[in-house]
């Protein structure tokens, strides 16, 4: 993996393939540059990807004394591409990944951006009276609290209980007790610090990018599973009619992360897109 320095001095790491116009690819929390290599291969014919760790994340120890959120990790992405000198570049983001769009696009618009992948995400992740379309379709101010509390009593379970009472079902039973599913899951969490990944988490439930939505200029594609852990294909239409000319893609069958379980299709809508 190559490396570079975001402004406030912490090394950042990327994988880079390819040649060609510029793909970033954002993960969701806890997750790796990881997930996406084998989109990343199916395309590095055509286009330069770069897979990034985010801060706090891909094993990476963090060496600055500041807590990371997501306002930093959208400078650490401004960072990203002025560092490669990266003119237009595809922003492709999953979950956290695709927050951490948003939050760039409030900073920085979309002056310098090509076109727009958003993966399975709600602009804001809590729910409330006026607003249903966040985690679970119910995860009110004080069901986050309490997940944040477990989080600093028992980081990796907490991540497990999270997925574990989500939408989809065959999700939920393989999370159940000492299933495989959730050894999974605690088996790629141990490995993480988990105080920057509160923080980070803490942000993300902080924020709220319904006003970011009306402001994207540019070609905009929305990948949403029908059978998502976490939110409704209503959110995905949501989001589609809230972005000027942007284009839902639901996924039949899949979760939160439909780019994995229908890679072949998910290639070919980034390929449709990036042509556009």
């Amino acid at each position: 993996m190559q490396t570079y320095t975001a402004s406030d001095g912490q090394a950042l790491h990327v994988k880079v393939l390819g040649q060609g116009h510029a793909v970033i690819f954002l993960h969701a929390w806890t997750a790796s540059h990881r997930d996406w290599l084998r989109c990343a291969d199916a395309l590095a014919g055509e286009y330069r990807c770069f897979c990034w760790d985010a801060r706090a994340h891909g094993g990476h120890m963090l060496t600055v004394e500041s807590e990371p959120d997501v306002g930093r990790m959208a400078e650490d992405l401004h960072d990203l591409i002025d560092h490669f000198h990266l003119t237009k570049p595809l922003l492709l983001g999953h979950s956290m990944g695709a927050l951490t769009i948003w939050e760039y696009i409030r900073h920085y618009g979309c002056g310098n951006v090509g076109k727009l992948c958003f993966v399975d995400q709600s602009p804001k992740l809590i729910t409330d009276h006026g607003w249903k379309h966040g985690i679970y379709g119910d995860f009110s101010a004080a069901r986050s609290s309490d997940l944040i509390a477990l989080m600093e009593q028992d980081f990796t379970e907490a991540v497990v209980r999270l997925v574990a009472e989500g939408r989809n079902s065959r999700n939920r039973e393989s999370c159940t007790g000492n299933s495989r599913g959730s050894q999974r899951i605690r088996e790629s969490v141990q490995i993480l610090d988990p105080a920057p990944l509160i923080s980070i988490w803490k942000s993300l439930c902080r924020a709220d990018y319904r006003d970011v939505l009306p402001v994207i200029s540019v070609p905009t594609c929305l990948i949403h599973g029908d059978e998502s852990d976490f939110y409704s294909v209503e959110l995905g239409r949501y989001v589609r009619d809230s972005i000027p000319n942007a284009r839902l893609h639901v996924y039949a069958g899949t979760d939160h992360s439909p780019q994995l379980w229908q890679r072949e299709r998910f290639v070919a809508d980034l390929r449709r897109l990036a042509a556009l």
